[in-house]
């Protein structure tokens, strides 16, 4: 009775996997236009969190690393580097034929104090630091060589306003310290796509800062391959035109675009200008949380149009944007809950806490079919229908099935044995 059980379980579960790979899914309706990827946490690429995992496997051609390559994780002391998290990310990337981002190699957030001083805690040379930052950089690509193939190398170096922004990097190195940054890593996988990655470089001071900064590093025969758009936008900000003209001011300079930390943030903004500076911190307020219970359908609503209107707009540009990544899996774990306002409910991607697909799911993967039925035979997500959310639905509970058939099995083999 017992064997008979654990064959029509498995059975089960068989049939149910063979239903999932039919699935239409979010990197099967842009195929043909650009990668559609989201950023991990070890929980996922290790395999703690299956819901996600079968979510990322589905759904996702590339990956990015949230943490575990930052600075201050990989290379925490001086004498010494932890390459295990990073390590299993890259595994996992190989695992699943997926195109492995390396993010980040230099920041001005999340790096250790000991980094720009020396033994006596006074601040290095500029030679010592270029030099701290050509041993980083060499060991960290180095190691990764041919397996990660593109890298966010330097992050995030400009102010609003466009001007550079005045890091450790800066006031110690100078201004070259982006363009060496780039040949370091350049030297270190002639290979690898080499990004600059920032945000809200749809406002127009820090986009004119953006394209002269790339032209100089064009001009100077720097290895740049693109421009990062982060891309952390509200409901209404920036507009879909903006996005549009940033991504054709940077296509006229010769690189390509990624959109690379996509998520739509649907709380209030406790400020008059929105920014994704990590440095900003705001006190909590009820009026900032406004939706701890669950989003209000038409807010719902307001996510999908958002959403479809965002895919929409990168689907225009097929060939100049060759990636779309979200910043996370699924609302339990981003982090818009904790910031800029600590302990919040925030909603701002695809999957919903229970890693359930929202609304907003079915509006991507239908702008990838209204993009084809509006574009020559073959341009664009051939393969993209419509969705239902019961649909997906079991295809999550069929990899959890699965999951429950094989250890029912395992275990009952192991009592009769």
């Amino acid at each position: 009775m017992r064997r008979s059980l654990c064959f029509v379980v498995v059975s089960l579960a068989l049939a149910m996997i063979s239903r999932a790979q039919n699935q239409p899914s979010l990197k099967d309706a842009y195929q043909s236009c650009f990668m559609v990827g989201a950023a991990l946490n070890p929980a996922q690429f290790t395999g703690r969190d299956q819901a996600e995992d079968a979510i990322i496997k589905a759904q996702f051609k590339t990956i990015t690393p949230e943490n575990v390559l930052k600075w201050a994780i990989v290379h925490p002391k001086p004498d010494g580097y932890d390459f295990a998290l990073a390590d299993k990310y890259v595994e996992f990337g190989a695992q699943n034929r997926m195109f492995v981002i390396g993010h980040n190699l230099v920041w001005h957030s999340q790096v250790p104090k000991w980094v720009f001083e020396d033994a006596n805690g006074k601040p290095l040379s500029r030679d010592a630091l270029l030099q701290r930052m050509h041993e980083h950089i060499s060991k960290v690509v180095g190691r990764y060589r041919g397996r990660i193939k593109g890298w966010d190398v330097v992050n995030e170096a400009l102010n609003d306003d466009g001007t550079l922004r005045q890091s450790p990097w800066l006031k110690i190195i100078g201004e070259d310290y982006i363009e060496k940054a780039f040949r370091f890593a350049h030297e270190a996988d002639p290979d690898a796509q080499l990004y600059y990655n920032d945000y809200s470089l749809e406002n127009e001071a820090k986009r004119k800062g953006a394209i002269e900064l790339v032209k100089k590093l064009k001009e100077k025969g720097v290895p740049i391959t693109g421009v990062g758009l982060q891309d952390h936008v509200s409901l209404d900000s920036p507009t879909t035109d903006q996005i549009d003209t940033t991504i054709n001011a940077f296509n006229q300079l010769g690189v390509k675009v990624m959109i690379t930390e996509l998520d739509v943030d649907v709380l209030p903004w406790p400020g008059s200008n929105p920014t994704a500076d990590v440095s900003m911190h705001a006190a909590a307020d009820p009026k900032l949380n406004p939706y701890p219970n669950g989003l209000p359908d038409a807010v719902q609503q307001a996510l999908s149009r958002r959403y479809a209107d965002l895919f929409g707009t990168y689907a225009k540009h097929c060939g100049v944007v060759t990636r779309v990544t979200f910043w996370g899996v699924t609302d339990k774990d981003s982090w818009k809950n904790d910031w800029p306002v600590k302990g919040r409910t925030n909603y701002p991607l695809l999957f919903d806490r229970n890693a359930q697909p929202k609304p907003a799911f079915d509006a991507a993967i239908q702008a990838a079919a209204k993009r084809a039925s509006q574009s020559p035979a073959g341009s664009i997500g051939g393969r993209a229908r419509r969705l239902s959310y019961t649909g997906f639905n079991v295809a999550a509970s069929e990899n959890a099935t699965a999951r429950i058939a094989a250890t029912f099995l395992i275990q009952n083999s192991r009592t009769e044995s």
